[in-house]
């Protein structure tokens, strides 16, 4: 299956060309660093791009200041990973082991070389996103995650660390390896989230670690933007694309990780170009990186509430605590979300056994029990056929009597015919048992009950539209969503009924819920963004 990024341990080190160098040096200037002291410290932004003409740059352990890695970067060699195209936070701290010469150059001025020279551009994004693979498999970053099975507040960060792809290092609160033992000494064997240097995070929320991490941007001190993407699902990223692309300048405000819907899927087999599968994190993540490359910015975890319309028809979104950003344009790309069943003691164990998406992070929560996912269309079977893999057994259940009408025929097949799965059709659960991590539940069956034992329950039913934030300037149907095109009396399929909100994925009504159609519909609607910025542009002399 596809994953984020290469092997950095089997890639072929491959020097810049002199060219490239010249053209860095150019825009850059030398800096002498003496060995034993810090080139970037953790918590530092990443705008500055650092080539090592000579010497050596050490990773720091930075509870023991020992050498991290037995590597380190020499001659040749440069400096970050892909958090830099976002003026990200550095989560390593690095160090001259020796008298180290480099050239600095400011992270503007290298984005625009980039822009004009793809081939230095495509060598340093390998790197970058290679680094990141690293970083993310063996957690070598500042943060570290302490008893998510314990705590819903600290199993919340590090879903969102898992699925935004930061890396980070998880310790279970009953582990008995010296590293485990040392970071819960640290924290008096309590959930935590450690940030930097063993700085302990208080009332730990994804938006506080974002803020810590570089992610919750400044975004309203600036101007208005051209354009703002509510929405950072397959069709939101691949609008951030185009539209960076095509030098529209573009925010993307995602309320909890790039990814949507897309990104709880495990993986996806149906789309085009990846044979073996990837996951939905994964595929979203590399759009964000393509987005970021031309220019595009993320904010996130932020959410809008409100949207009002200036005088000069610009759009204010009101963003949770309050901030304000405009634009000349919106982009409604906020997909749809799971319901919740209307079970008794839901709320209190949701994060505590009862879970809305299917990664690694929550795979982990089933070995040793069997896992329920109730659902039945793509997201539920591809969850049900993932978690197979970690949970003694997993029950599909499923309100119709077929997958036909709402499941593609290949995944209904697999599951059919894996002994690991058990498909309860006709079925609804009706009771939750446990009371600080769920225990069990109560599946109806026709007029039957039965009990099943399980720490383990994945909801993946039918979904509503995240559109109350529009404030009734974009009308919507019934249900919630957006009307666009001939319904909302616009020749252009994805124009709402008001000048300059468009709407795509999910949550444009009468669209098509797939992965490919969302990305093809965000892809699409930046030219009709772009001609409606040139046909409103104010007039000069």
């Amino acid at each position: 299956m596809e994953t984020l990024g290469q092997d950095l341990e089997t890639m072929r080190r491959v020097p810049l060309a002199p060219e490239h160098v010249d053209a860095i040096c150019a825009i850059g200037g030398e800096k002498f660093y003496p060995a034993g002291s810090i080139v970037m410290e953790i918590g530092e932004p990443m705008d500055r791009f650092v080539y090592i003409l000579e010497g050596e740059i050490e990773v720091v352990n930075p509870y023991t200041g020992e050498r991290l890695l037995p590597s380190a970067l020499g001659p040749t060699q440069f400096m970050g990973e892909i958090a830099f195209l976002n003026r990200g936070t550095n989560y390593l701290r690095m160090r001259a082991s020796m008298d180290t010469r480099v050239i600095e150059a400011p992270r503007a001025g290298m984005l625009e070389l980039m822009s004009r020279v793809p081939e230095l551009s495509d060598h340093l994004i390998t790197v970058f996103a290679a680094r990141r693979r690293k970083q993310f498999e063996l957690g070598n970053a500042a943060v570290k995650v302490v008893g998510a099975d314990r705590d819903a507040g600290v199993q919340a960060v590090e879903r969102f660390l898992s699925r935004n792809r930061i890396p980070f290092k998880s310790y279970d609160l009953d582990a008995t390896d010296a590293q485990s033992l040392e970071v819960c000494s640290l924290i008096g064997h309590e959930p935590a989230v450690l940030l930097g240097s063993g700085n302990r995070l208080e009332d730990p929320t994804p938006r506080k670690v974002a803020q810590y991490l570089g992610l919750d941007l400044d975004i309203c001190s600036r101007r208005t933007y051209d354009l703002v993407i509510v929405g950072g699902g397959p069709a939101g990223v691949a609008a951030a694309v185009y539209a960076g692309s095509e030098g529209i300048e573009a925010l993307v405000v995602e309320d909890t990780a790039v990814g949507g819907q897309a990104g709880t899927s495990s993986r996806i087999e149906n789309y085009m170009g990846f044979p073996t599968g990837i996951s939905g994190t994964d595929l979203t993540w590399r759009g964000q990186v393509q987005a970021m490359k031309f220019g595009t910015r993320f904010v996130m975890p932020r959410r809008v509430e409100a949207m009002s319309r200036r005088a000069d028809g610009a759009y204010c979104l009101t963003l949770d605590d309050g901030d304000e950003l405009c634009a000349r344009a919106v982009l409604v790309a906020t997909g749809v979300q799971y319901r919740r069943l209307p079970l008794e003691h839901l709320e209190e164990l949701e994060g505590a056994g009862i879970f809305y998406s299917a990664t690694e992070m929550e795979a982990r929560f089933c070995a040793k029990t069997e896992a329920v996912v109730i659902g039945g269309g793509n997201s539920a079977g591809q969850a049900a056929m993932y978690l197979s893999r970690a949970a003694s057994h997993v029950h599909l259940v499923v309100r119709s009597g077929s997958l036909a009408a709402s499941m593609s025929s290949y995944l209904s097949q697999r599951l059919e015919a894996d002994p690991r799965v058990t498909i309860h059709y006709h079925s609804e659960v009706t009771a939750l048992h446990g009371e600080t991590w769920l225990e069990g539940l109560t599946l109806k069956t026709g007029q039957s009950e039965r009990r099943i034992d399980t720490r383990a329950l994945f909801i993946m039913i039918g979904a509503a539209p995240n559109t109350g934030w529009l404030s009734g300037l974009a009308a919507t149907d019934a249900k919630g969503f957006v009307l666009t095109g001939a319904a909302a009396g616009q020749g252009d399929d994805y124009a709402t009924t008001a000048p300059g909100i468009f709407a795509v994925g999910d949550v444009r009504a009468g669209s098509v819920k797939r992965v490919a159609s969302a990305v093809g519909e965000g892809s699409v609607v930046v030219s009709r963004i772009w001609q409606y910025l040139e046909d409103s542009r104010p007039q000069v002399g």
